[in-house]
Formats: structure tokens, C-alpha cells, sequence
């Protein structure tokens, strides 16, 4: 191997799966430096984006569980530093990290590829001043800014006025705030919209947990159910994690307009799921961002003897071919949906929970470690070296 080029090398390397790559780090020391330097693991990264390759499915349930996305066979438990007891909940993937919550105090970022982990500083929920009131739902968001490669996490706090039955629903303020992972702090967010008072609906997002930002384009996406206050429609709310806004984005003209919105995304761009009271589904994609003309119909299912309800459908990824999307359907079984046909092909997986929630995450090289945290670990380890050698020099 000393013989070949150190370009034929990267090119070989570059089409490697990333858990060769991290054993191949070992081989030798140009070997480990190729594979650490941030260029080439952003092109490996590139390459599996584009290739579709190093795919996985993430099933949340009370435990976590982690498919191939080649293989859909089995499904193996993620073993991650907060994996103590059930109730982890990853609530983002992006460029193969994962965003974690245990607890609202406690969340994290993990890359299952490299095992590298990150614990969030803190950051306390703080009431509007002068008022009686607790915090209640809780949103979360992971995804990145393109602009400065920075990886953000969002978290918006609805505040309940108080504990009254008869207050029940009246929600009048919210916290926004974003953790930066190149900082490692949080910025609290005071330009926010009036529109997000309103934001929360009970049945909606806790019935069926719709609390997660859906990242596309750089911006992450929540539904705002139909509202009095804002007239009869849904609404899709997005929150650019570049220059840290809200903005609304336009949703299709759909046919029938007494249906249940749900967003999703597929390869990056952003989908609408459209529920006729759990008879029929559609999936639209926006191809160009922000157009609303660029809204087009994906997918169409209707209820058959297999699917007896349709109460939740959300597509995942592409085939290598481009000819099929795998799709989640009532959270509880995973099906291959024909674009050509407009037939589905139901996919068994073996080890996977009864009920879960599906992600995609892509196997990466990223790096998410502390740097200080490295630094301290180096330091240590030299004045380990230190003392070994003096106790050396002693003996003899």
C-alpha cells in the first residue's frame, strides 16, 4: 500500500463504508490523518449523500434500534451513551448525528458510526417576567446551517397562563432558543412571530407527537393545525437556522380541503402529507423551495382490505433506482410503494418494536467531539507518558 499514489488512495477510500474507514485509521499514520481531515469527510459524505449509500433507519420506541437500509432485514438496539433506560427520544438526524432528549435538561448529540458523543450545556426555561405560569409542550429541532457548516439544535417552550381548567388552551407566550455546536452555547431568539402563540394543539401534537422539526433546505418545519384566531387551513411554519427567523412556507392546493396536514422529507426536500379522514393520503414534494407552483403530487394511497385505517403515512427514502419510496405506515410496518405501478409492497423487519417512529440517518465521518474536552484527554495522557517514564528512569 506504501506504493500507491496517495490519490488513488482518497478515491478507494471515498467509496469505503465508514465503519472500514474507522478500522483502516489504524493502519498507519498518513492513513488516520487522511481520514480525520475535515475535507475528506465532507467528500465522503457528499459521495454517500449522491450514491445513496450508507443509508440506515433509526426505530424509535421505547428503545432505539438501527436497520440497513440496503439490507431491511434486522433490526439491531443502538447501544448510545444514554441507552441507562428507556425513554430516550431522538428527535433529529442530520448528516449521521443524531439529536437525543432524555430529560429537557438533558440532551445530546451522538454519531452512532463513530460513537463520538456530546452532552448540551444546559440552558434553563425562563417564564416571561411578572407572570403566574409554567411551561408545557415542548418542541425540538436539529438540523444544520449550510451557511456556516454550524449543527443547531431548537427548542421552543409554549408557556400555560395557569393551572385553571377553565385557562385551559390559552397559550400566550413562547421561548425560542438555538444551541450552536460550534459555540456550544444558546441564543435565545426575541424576534418571533404573533402567529406562534398558537401554535400548540392538543390532540394534534400530542396524540400524535408531531413536536419534532422536519429539516429541508435549512429550515426546520412544523404544522400549525387549523386555529378561530387564524382562519380555517393549516399552516406550514418553518425556522431558517441560517439567519435564525421564522418564515411560513406555502402549502399545495389540495383538492379536498377538509384533510389533516403533516410534513416530512424526502432526500432533502420538503413534503406534505395530506390525511382525508384516514380514507386516502397524499404525499407532495416541493422540487423548488419556497415556490408554491413547485408543489407536486408524489404518492396515493387509498384504504384497501391490507391498510383497514390510514392514520399515519410518512415517506422515508428512495431506492438506488429512483423507482420506489419506502414508507411508514401507522407506525407499524414499513412498505415499498411502486411510482410507476401506484402499488405498495409491504417490507418485514425482523427485532423491530411493535409500535415506532422511523428515521433516516446516514453513516458519517463528522466530527461532533468537545475540542476542549480532547485537549484536556490529550494533556492527561502526555503527563501519563511522563510519569511512566520517570518511574522508568527510576527502576533503572
Amino acid at each position: 500500500m506504501s506504493k500507491v499514489p496517495m490519490d488513488v488512495v482518497t478515491d478507494i477510500f471515498h467509496r469505503l463504508p465508514v465503519k472500514t474507514l474507522l478500522r483502516f485509521r489504524s493502519l498507519s499514520k498518513p492513513y488516520c490523518s487522511l481520514i480525520d481531515d475535515p475535507d475528506f469527510t465532507n467528500a465522503h459524505l457528499d459521495r454517500s449523500i449522491k450514491t445513496r449509500s450508507n443509508l440506515n433507519i433509526i426505530l424509535k420506541g421505547l428503545h432505539l434500534y438501527s436497520v440497513e437500509f440496503d439490507a431491511l432485514d434486522n433490526a439491531v438496539p443502538i447501544d448510545y451513551p444514554l441507552s441507562s433506560g428507556a425513554g430516550t427520544e431522538a428527535f433529529g438526524s442530520c448528516n449521521g448525528i443524531l439529536a437525543f432528549r432524555l430529560t429537557d435538561k438533558n440532551l445530546a448529540l451522538y454519531n452512532p458510526s463513530t460513537r463520538q458523543f456530546r452532552r448540551l450545556p444546559v440552558s434553563e426555561i425562563d417564564p416571561p417576567p411578572g407572570d403566574s405560569c409554567k411551561s408545557g409542550y415542548i418542541f425540538y429541532g436539529f438540523g444544520q446551517d449550510v451557511k456556516t457548516n454550524d449543527y443547531k439544535v431548537v427548542r421552543m417552550v409554549q408557556f400555560n397562563k395557569s393551572d385553571d381548567e377553565d385557562d385551559e388552551g390559552i397559550f400566550y407566550d413562547y421561548e425560542v432558543k438555538v444551541y450552536s455546536l460550534k459555540n456550544d452555547s444558546w441564543r435565545k431568539i426575541t424576534k418571533l412571530p404573533p402567529y406562534l402563540r398558537f401554535m400548540f394543539q392538543f390532540f394534534y401534537h400530542l396524540l400524535h407527537r408531531r413536536g419534532y422539526g422536519v429539516l429541508a433546505r435549512g429550515v426546520l418545519h412544523w404544522v400549525m393545525p387549523p386555529r378561530i384566531e387564524l382562519g380555517p387551513r393549516n399552516r406550514i411554519v418553518g425556522f431558517d437556522l441560517g439567519n435564525e427567523e421564522f418564515i411560513e412556507v406555502p402549502q399545495p392546493e389540495c383538492a379536498d380541503k377538509n384533510y389533516l396536514l403533516d410534513v416530512a422529507a424526502l432526500e432533502g426536500r420538503l413534503c406534505a402529507v395530506c390525511n382525508y379522514d384516514q380514507e386516502k393520503i397524499d404525499v407532495w414534494t416541493m422540487k423548488e423551495y419556497g415556490v408554491k407552483q413547485s408543489w407536486t403530487k408524489l404518492i396515493s394511497i387509498q384504504r384497501t382490505r391490507t391498510i383497514t385505517t390510514l392514520t399515519f403515512l410518512k415517506p422515508l427514502a428512495y431506492s438506488k433506482q429512483l423507482d420506489k419510496v419506502l414508507v411508514e405506515i401507522n407506525s407499524q410496518k414499513f412498505a415499498w410503494y411502486d411510482l410507476q405501478k401506484k402499488k405498495m409492497r409491504s417490507v418485514k423487519i425482523g427485532g423491530s418494536p411493535g409500535t415506532f417512529g422511523a428515521e433516516v440517518y446516514i453513516g458519517s465521518l463528522i466530527q461532533i467531539e468537545d475540542p476542549k474536552r480532547l485537549e484536556i484527554e490529550k494533556e492527561n495522557e502526555q503527563d501519563e507518558l511522563k510519569n511512566r517514564n520517570r518511574k522508568k528512569r527510576y527502576k533503572w
